[in-house]
């Protein structure tokens, strides 16, 4: 029976570097972003972007086990490698769900990017690129918060009812 469960072969060192860094990592920064997304009255917050960063990480591990899982037992199978393809068009699609548009005006552009951008650099910690994925991560997250300060705005703090934002259609309640 444990020969079926592949992760629990792993080495605790493999456990920390292939799975808990990268998710932890992942958590970290899609977080921030989505913590400032929901901050500023945007529809896609922080679930939002813990949950789509972490779920693309979580795709990348596993595609990442299931090749070394092929490569130790001399079997490869490259059907099995294009999962993370996938990632990149589901992401797409829910990031076209953040985008609004009414009248003259499209909202939601920057949200769906950052949708994307949570995606992809857990696509790349999954992956096993740790260097990587936290450059990008730190470029986002100086990328927001050198935007927020030269708006006036803490991205840390509920901005939500203040005179500098309001909050989005989809965060209003109509009564029916």
């Amino acid at each position: 029976m444990m020969e079926y469960i592949y992760d629990l072969q792993l080495s605790f060192n493999q456990i920390l570097f292939m799975i808990i860094i990268p998710i932890a990592l992942t958590y970290v920064f899609s977080g921030f972003v989505g913590l400032e997304r929901q901050n500023v009255g945007k529809a896609a917050g922080l679930s939002s972007h813990v949950l789509v960063g972490i779920g693309a990480a979580g795709i990348a591990i596993m595609q990442r086990l299931m090749f070394q899982y092929q490569l130790d037992n001399n079997f490869t199978n490259p059907e099995g490698q294009r999962i993370i393809a996938q990632v990149v068009t589901g992401v797409g699609f829910i990031g076209a769900g953040a985008i609004l548009k009414d009248h003259a005006h499209i909202r939601g552009i920057t949200t769906a990017a950052t949708l994307w951008f949570s995606a992809m650099v857990g696509v790349v910690l999954g992956s096993g690129y740790l260097v990587l994925g936290s450059i990008l991560g730190v470029f986002m997250v100086v990328l927001i918060l050198v935007r927020d300060i030269v708006r006036g705005l803490n991205p840390f703090k509920s901005q939500i009812g203040s005179n500098k934002v309001e909050p989005t259609r989809g965060d209003i309640e109509e009564d029916e």
